[in-house]
């Protein structure tokens, strides 16, 4: 995705003094069904240029698989376009000497919303069909704080999502409603091995309803 020079450049401003590190682009055909939307990208994602390219990504490409899709048929993008990480000094109990590392972080509501006319611009672009938020981040970003994956996984739901209004500098509900399908982070099944069944079950339903519309 090519963004507008002077969007990026405003975004970037509003980051300025935050932990956040590289930019990684929406990638995806235009005439994509689904467009599916994670967190932010991770350290794996900011070297390689690619959304979930680490391990999270080899999972999500098997359920993919098994529900009958491929990277080439969607559009992947995510909440926050730059890794969000902190600071951690550790001692190396090998060398005795302390360390100081950059973990990943999940990104901040202010993050988030400094992000949000980027996301709003691949919405523009790309139209999908169906929105698949992945992960509460990616969730709440469309739909606000009132909903959560625990409870809207799997679901495909009719409302209308959040957008950023320059006048409140907040996110507003749209006047028109969209088709959202949540499902949970495919790096949620590292932390709950039994979130594995009911992410696999979301991807298979989510499959099968695409070949039962006329949506792609």
């Amino acid at each position: 995705m090519n963004y507008p020079k002077k969007l990026v450049e405003t975004v970037t401003h509003k980051m300025e003094g935050h932990n956040l590190e590289g930019f990684l682009s929406g990638k995806g055909p235009k005439n994509a069904v689904l467009m599916l939307i994670g967190e932010a990208p991770g350290e794996t994602e900011i070297k390689t240029k690619i959304p979930f390219s680490g391990r999270s990504g080899k999972k999500l490409d098997g359920w993919l698989a098994e529900s009958g899709l491929s990277r080439e048929d969607i559009y992947i993008t995510s909440a926050v376009r730059s890794r969000p990480f902190y600071v951690k000094e550790q001692l190396n109990k090998r060398t005795g000497i302390i360390e100081t590392k950059y973990p990943n972080r999940t990104p901040t509501k202010a993050e988030v919303l400094a992000y949000a006319p980027l996301l709003d611009y691949e919405i523009k672009t790309i139209q999908p069909k169906i929105f698949v938020p992945m992960g509460n981040i990616g969730l709440q970003r469309l739909l606000g704080n009132d909903y959560t994956i625990s409870k809207s996984h799997g679901k495909l739901l009719h409302l209308p999502i959040l957008a950023y209004s320059n006048e409140t500098n907040q996110l507003t509900k749209t006047s028109d409603s969209y088709a959202v399908f949540p499902t949970y982070h495919p790096a949620a099944v590292f932390y709950n091995q039994k979130l594995e069944a009911a992410i696999e079950s979301d991807w298979l339903l989510l499959g099968s309803l695409l070949k039962n519309s006329n949506l792609n």
